[in-house]
């Protein structure tokens, strides 16, 4: 009896201190047919790639991956686009688990004025750099707050949207203030999508216009 008792305060353990469960999952997408591969190359498919440039001086970046979770990625996007992110803090940063954002009020009770999205619960783990979306104890009531996983977390797999892994700056990720909230929280200064922060093309110079000819030149080479 002993082991089984500990067996249920380590699970309890656990569940207290994840986000909220589901209490009915919808159906899982298969393992099979989803990419497990994240290209870590921020110059391919930049549309999908997130910089967050966060308050404590680095920049994360992060693949999103719409094989995963087309409609979460979307709304990512979308509210990126849109400034949504910008200012915004890390509201809830616990250490050896995760750091999360995406709430205007910095309290983790609010979001976006979109509609909530319907829950894409997938095979993908929670590893460390994960990318998942927040939400309350209904499964599909995410919205725009999300949380990047510091160390695997696998109670979270199948019961939270993964969506993205981080590609750059995971020890960006690891100086952000912990708290909940945090007494001085690190701040996303700015949310941007890759495509829209490509460097400009380097243009070629202009050819060097012919020099004139001075007449002593022109005598000189006449002599010759």
């Amino acid at each position: 009896m002993i082991p089984s008792r500990i067996a249920l305060f380590f699970l309890g353990l656990s569940l207290a201190i994840s986000p909220a469960l589901a209490k009915k999952a919808p159906p899982l997408a298969l393992a099979s047919s989803l990419p497990t591969i994240v290209n870590p190359d921020p110059t391919v498919a930049p549309e999908n790639v997130l910089y967050l440039d966060l308050s404590n001086g680095g920049r994360v970046s992060i693949r999103l991956m719409p094989e995963w979770a087309p409609n979460h990625v979307e709304r990512i996007k979308t509210l990126v686009k849109q400034g949504f992110y910008n200012g915004i803090i890390f509201h809830r940063v616990i250490d050896g688990f995760m750091a999360q954002t995406g709430d205007p009020t910095g309290t983790g009770a609010s979001g976006s004025t979109l509609p909530d999205l319907k829950a894409e619960f997938n095979s993908m783990p929670h590893l460390r750099g994960t990318l998942s979306m927040a939400r309350t104890d209904a499964p599909d009531s995410a919205n725009s707050q999300f949380f990047i996983v510091f160390y695997p977390r696998f109670a979270l797999d199948r019961k939270y949207t993964v969506f993205g892994r981080v590609i750059g700056g995971m020890d960006v990720v690891d100086r952000i203030e912990r708290g909940e909230p945090p007494e001085h929280p690190t701040r996303i200064l700015q949310a941007s999508m890759a495509e829209d922060r490509m460097p400009l093309p380097v243009m070629p110079a202009p050819a060097a216009a012919p020099t004139a000819i001075t007449a002593d030149q022109l005598s000189n080479s006449k002599s010759n």
